[in-house]
């Protein structure tokens, strides 16, 4: 697959994930559709969700249900699309929406990786691609952004780095829906700053896509180190999403 395929896959999942349109996310005008999660959505979007709004660099795409649908297109009119991600936009969306008792719940950017780009290589490790059964004695706290274990069975493979036979690096990577796997890393904080996590994120990236699969990462924007690692892995900015649930859902994420 070249990096317009990718793109092209995962818009196509965008817009399953939102019921609109892969299209409508190359369009120079904003979009708003009524919010329907599809039958293959990202298995960990779940419901209840108040409105999507989405970006992969030419337009904004929202989806909203019920009332919110008509404060989301006062909002998108407040254009242009890049200025509706910005603090001072999204402060009186924030205030709009605490009318319907919801509020902005995850603020994120989706990386791709860039086919053509250099890949970094592991220093002086092993490097070993590890399937699904060999994760099962993994679900420890240091690996746990490389795996989920609420979600284990979406763990389907994963990149180990080994220092003398020891497991000091994992990158893992969930099937969160058919076409496009999204990657963790953790390494242990004694094995830091060498490299270590863009070579795992590198190789578990190419590992994917030669089985046929697109492979994502995310982070929250304020996440510097970790956007860091998607560049060094040969990522590249591809979207970004902006998601509002009730009030009460962020409240009990707050209360964790």
């Amino acid at each position: 697959m070249d990096n317009k395929e990718l793109l092209q896959i995962a818009m196509e999942q965008s817009a399953e994930d939102m019921g609109c349109a892969a299209e409508d996310f190359l369009k120079r005008e904003n979009v708003l559709v009524p919010l329907r999660l599809g039958a293959g959505a990202r298995k960990y979007l779940k419901e209840p969700i108040v409105a999507s709004f989405v970006s992969y660099g030419n337009n904004v795409v929202a989806a909203a249900a019920g009332e919110a649908a008509e404060i989301a297109a006062e909002y998108l009119r407040q254009g242009p699309f890049y200025r509706l991600f910005e603090t001072p936009r999204i402060h009186w969306l924030g205030g709009r929406l605490a009318e319907l008792d919801a509020g902005i719940c995850f603020m994120a950017e989706y990386f791709l990786p860039d086919v053509g780009a250099p890949r970094p290589a592991p220093r002086g490790l092993d490097l070993r691609i590890l399937e699904q059964p060999e994760l099962r004695g993994l679900y420890r706290p240091e690996w746990s952004n490389a795996l989920c274990k609420e979600r284990r069975q979406l763990d389907v493979l994963a990149a180990g780095a080994y220092d003398g036979g020891r497991l000091v690096g994992l990158a893992g990577c969930s099937a969160d829906c058919d076409r496009m796997w999204q990657i963790g890393v953790d390494v242990l904080p004694a094995y830091r700053r060498q490299g270590i996590a863009s070579a795992l994120t590198a190789a578990l990236a190419a590992e994917i896509l030669r089985r046929g699969r697109v492979p994502f990462y995310c982070c929250a924007w304020s996440n510097i180190p970790s956007a860091r690692n998607a560049i060094r892995s040969g990522f590249r900015p591809a979207w970004v999403e902006m998601t509002v649930k009730p009030r009460a859902v962020i409240e009990e994420m707050n209360r964790i």
